[in-house]
């Protein structure tokens, strides 16, 4: 189909007066192929753009996602870096403190226990030691005694 254009045209060109409308017929075709294609274009364009449109909040709801992902990694890994930290901060307070003789919070609980195994002690040995029956009588301030003492006789100077 094209060498039979190329071939008519070519004998267009012989005849001198058929030159310029075999030119002028060339340049309406090229004018009505380029408003068809354009007439195509700007009918394909609003669906290409809507096509681009989908495709990039496509896109950008993936991206959010993986930046969110990101975001949620690091702070994990700075969370972990300062619990890190504050571990080695109150080793080494714990340490300065001990080396001073502060006790520790678990030096003070267990001198709590032991204290309250000995006032348990002290009841159960205060129960034990008094009498079973209570006398009549009040009991009374037993009469001081008198104390004396013994002096050393003094040296001859």
């Amino acid at each position: 189909m094209v060498k039979k254009l190329v071939v008519k045209k070519l004998k267009a060109i012989g005849e001198n007066s058929q030159l310029s409308a075999t030119i002028r017929e060339s340049a309406q075709q090229i004018w009505l192929a380029g408003l068809g294609a354009f007439a195509k274009a700007q009918q394909e364009g609003n669906n290409v753009f809507d096509a681009l449109v989908r495709q990039g909040e496509a896109i950008q709801k993936t991206t959010r996602k993986v930046a969110e992902d990101k975001v949620t990694e690091m702070a994990a890994k700075a969370t972990g870096t300062w619990d890190k930290l504050e571990q080695v901060f109150e080793n080494r307070v714990a340490r300065s403190l001990n080396s001073l003789g502060v006790p520790t919070k678990g030096d003070v609980a267990q001198l709590a226990r032991r204290v309250a195994e000995l006032k348990a002690e002290v009841e159960k040995l205060n129960k034990a030691s008094k009498p079973k029956a209570a006398s009549s009588k009040p009991a009374g301030r037993a009469a001081p005694r008198k104390v004396v003492r013994k002096t050393a006789p003094k040296a001859a100077a």
